[in-house]
């Protein structure tokens, strides 16, 4: 399953790479999408529990929350 989180506190590459490495060891994770802008993290994974995801980037100057799901409209009709 693939969950979108928004990730604060990132302003260049290598914090980036930081969030990615640190989600990436979370149990479960199997795939991890980190963007600057937008900041935030596409993770999929099996059972991946939010409050892990946040504990992996406890102490550090990064934080996660959840983003809004946006339902986007692939075929339009007229």
């Amino acid at each position: 399953m693939s969950q979108t989180y928004t990730i604060a506190g990132m302003t260049c590459g290598h914090c980036v790479a930081r969030v990615e490495t640190a989600l990436r060891a979370v149990a479960g994770v199997t795939s991890v999408v980190v963007s600057l802008m937008p900041p935030r993290a596409v993770v999929e994974g099996d059972d991946v529990d939010f409050n892990a995801l946040a504990a992996a980037l406890a102490g550090t100057q990064f934080s996660m929350t959840q983003a809004p799901v946006v339902a986007q409209n692939k075929s339009r009709t007229r």
